[in-house]
């Protein structure tokens, strides 16, 4: 199993834009290849921010690497963007391999 997280920092001013750009996109993961599962997460406030993390569950590394190369990537990223503001920093990847 691998586990691939992107962390945002989402102003406070803006999460409910955020969270509503992730339910309506279409994520196109449905039909690719060692997807497992996907959720966005929100955790606790900061004194700026929000923190969100996008999880999804892949078979296998090459899986998710092959899905990053892929048409169905493209789409979902070309998709509407966030107000300006949105975002108080670039997301940070996080990637796991399952050991146990």
């Amino acid at each position: 199993m691998f586990l691939a997280m992107n962390r945002f920092q989402i102003s406070k001013d803006h999460c409910s834009d955020f969270e509503r750009i992730w339910r309506e996109r279409d994520s196109y993961l449905e039909n690719v290849p060692g997807f497992k599962s996907f959720n966005l997460l929100r955790s606790s406030e900061h004194e700026d921010f929000v923190l969100y993390a996008s999880h999804s569950v892949w078979e296998d590394e090459s899986a998710f690497r092959d899905w990053t190369e892929s048409k169905e990537f493209r789409l979902a990223h070309q998709q509407a963007s966030a107000p300006k503001g949105t975002y108080l920093a670039h997301p940070v990847l996080e990637t796991f391999t399952s050991v146990l």
